[in-house]
């Protein structure tokens, strides 16, 4: 698939959720199947490493005093991710902190079982916190399947960095898609050169969500409308995010090992951002529109 296919099969993906009803639970088992295939863990660049499925992506971000995951995909994607971190050679008991993108059920449902297995600290955003502990049944728009609810250790504020060894992350608060969606920000090295990275949070609207006198959270539309210009206002080299097909992992995946790295694609966050960005005003002139 050439890059301008994957974009367009993203676009239409996004633009589906965005419009049509909610998925059955048929649809949803379907869904998560598809989604919860294995996928070889590899190293994107630098210290960063791959531990997700073919579909959810989960991180590992590589210290001098332990190793950082960023998200933890489906609960039945929890026997994938300690598999893959271990064929990496990386020991799970080193997992020392853990955070995410938002509190949806397909990024954080492993976490219960994660920070069982490893003893790892959780970290998240102040707005995803209820929705974490409570399983996934809090927040202004709940989706099933809820999970286990685990408990977070340190709450974070916006633009706040988790560091651990030499290594500096930080949290930018990017509000819509939940309450405390969030992205994440880097630098890693690579062949002697520096790159800012970009884990971008998601900018689709769930579906039943309205922009436009939304009965659960008024003020929806300006927190999507300020997570676009933050996410433009990321200096960005690598970009990556929650889902794989956002970031056309697979087919970056065919050309590692050429130069530059593949990964290093800032117009892809451009381009994604856009994309979103988009939909949420053709959503807004629909909600306007109807009689």
């Amino acid at each position: 698939m050439t890059r301008k296919q994957n974009f367009l099969c993203i676009f239409f993906i996004i633009v589906a959720l965005t419009v049509l009803p909610a998925p059955t639970f048929s649809q949803y088992e379907s869904m998560i199947k598809e989604w919860n295939q294995p996928f070889k863990p590899f190293q994107i660049i630098g210290n960063i490493y791959y531990v997700g499925t073919s579909s959810l992506a989960c991180y590992i971000i590589k210290t001098k005093a332990g190793l950082i995951l960023l998200d933890t995909a489906l609960q039945e994607s929890s026997p994938i991710v300690r598999a893959n971190i271990e064929s990496l050679g990386f020991k799970l008991k080193d997992v020392k902190i853990m955070v995410s993108s938002h509190a949806h059920f397909d990024h954080v449902a492993g976490h219960a079982d994660m920070k069982a297995a490893t003893g790892a600290k959780v970290y998240a955003m102040k707005g995803d916190v209820e929705i974490m502990e409570s399983g996934g049944q809090k927040g202004f728009h709940p989706i099933k399947p809820f999970y286990k609810p685990f408990k977070v250790d340190k709450i974070l504020k916006d633009g706040e960095t988790v560091r651990l060894g030499e290594v500096a992350m930080t949290a930018h608060l990017t509000p819509g898609h939940t309450e405390g969606n969030t992205a994440w920000t880097m630098v890693t090295e690579e062949n002697g050169k520096k790159y800012n990275v970009v884990f971008t949070c998601s900018l689709s609207i769930n579906p039943g969500v309205r922009m436009v006198n939304n009965p659960t959270w008024a003020g929806v539309k300006e927190a999507y409308a300020k997570s676009f210009q933050v996410m433009k206002s990321l200096p960005c080299d690598v970009f990556l995010g929650p889902h794989a097909p956002f970031f056309n992992m697979e087919e970056k995946v065919k050309r590692l090992g050429t130069q530059p790295n593949p990964f290093i694609d800032p117009e892809g966050l451009r381009n994604f951002v856009a994309m979103n960005e988009k939909n949420y005003y053709a959503q807004i002139q629909r909600e306007r529109n109807e009689k």
